[in-house]
């Protein structure tokens, strides 16, 4: 099958403009794969809204209700990072809503992609990091509450670790949390998953890759997942802002392709999420995103060409 995609002009709302989440890259990331493959227009879906009852599976209704009707405390709107408006909860609900199309799509399919999410930042009762609602752990409950997927593995290759999705799977044996990210970069608290891989500022791509290769097959083995859900980060690049990592663009899609492809070895459906990218040139940051697309298309072609 081919690659299915879902984008929303609501992934990106105002913020004000010295604010240093790049939320143009979402259209930018939509309008460069259009302007890369203009046939993508025939998979690339609109996403609807989460409902209030898949994010009860995971988010607290205090913390719903206070999104929903911007009733967060100035407090917590810090820890987010966001200020409060009509579009930053419409874009939340609809991120969460992409990432759960993309999760049943990939079961179908074998694998398929949100050009936003991974924000695993969010916690049961709270935000933060430019995480609002947790879009990974929302798509798995909906997957199992489904019947469609009842083990999970999360691959999170941002360059921060998941420390929200850690705590909301800590006591769940159904669900694997494997992280590679920076040792010494946010979140400065780390939640234990269940295999962290801590890297030293600098790695760059041989290091990275091999420590990768070696680890995805222990997860596997280990999870006996029904799918992969995959966080794509693109801030693990070398110029990115936030990384402090030294990986390069070519390496980043090694990298996409190494994770493709042990799920394809023992046959898990992939779902991808863009996860974080903070590039000092926003350019650089959406074709690191664009490439994960162009990998993944070429596995979902050549998937369908072996069948």
């Amino acid at each position: 099958m081919p690659l299915h995609l879902w984008s929303s002009a609501r992934y990106t709302f105002p913020l004000p403009p010295d604010h240093r989440f790049p939320i143009a890259k979402y259209a930018a990331l939509r309008d460069r794969v259009i302007a890369d493959d203009a046939s993508v227009v025939q998979r690339l879906h609109e996403p609807r809204c989460a409902t209030r009852e898949e994010l009860l599976r995971v988010h607290t209704p205090a913390y719903v209700d206070a999104v929903t009707n911007g009733t967060l405390s100035d407090a917590e709107l810090r820890r987010l990072g966001f200020p409060w408006s009509d579009a930053l909860a419409e874009r939340s609900y609809r991120a969460v809503g992409g990432t759960i199309e993309a999760a049943f799509a990939a079961v179908a399919d074998g694998i398929a992609m949100n050009l936003a999410g991974g924000t695993h930042h969010a916690f049961p009762d709270h935000g933060e990091g430019f995480c609002v609602f947790n879009d990974v752990a929302v798509s798995i409950r909906a997957l199992q509450h489904d019947g469609r997927a009842a083990r999970a593995t999360i691959v999170d290759l941002d360059v921060h670790q998941g420390n929200g999705t850690n705590a909301i799977f800590a006591n769940d044996d159904g669900v694997y949390t494997f992280s590679m990210h920076g040792r010494g970069n946010y979140p400065f608290t780390k939640v234990p998953g269940s295999l962290d891989i801590e890297l030293a500022d600098g790695t760059g791509d041989d290091e990275y890759l091999a420590v990768l290769t070696a680890a995805l097959p222990r997860v596997i083995a280990e999870s006996q997942p029904d799918i992969l859900v995959y966080l794509a980060g693109a801030d693990c690049h070398e110029n990115d802002r936030l990384g402090r990592l030294r990986l390069t663009a070519p390496g980043l899609a090694r990298r996409d392709a190494v994770v493709l492809q042990a799920a394809r070895e023992v046959g898990i459906p992939v779902v991808i999420t863009i996860a974080g990218g903070y590039g000092r040139d926003p350019d650089v940051t959406v074709s690191i995103h664009a490439e994960t697309v162009r990998v993944a298309n070429d596995f979902a072609a050549s998937e369908h060409r072996g069948r």
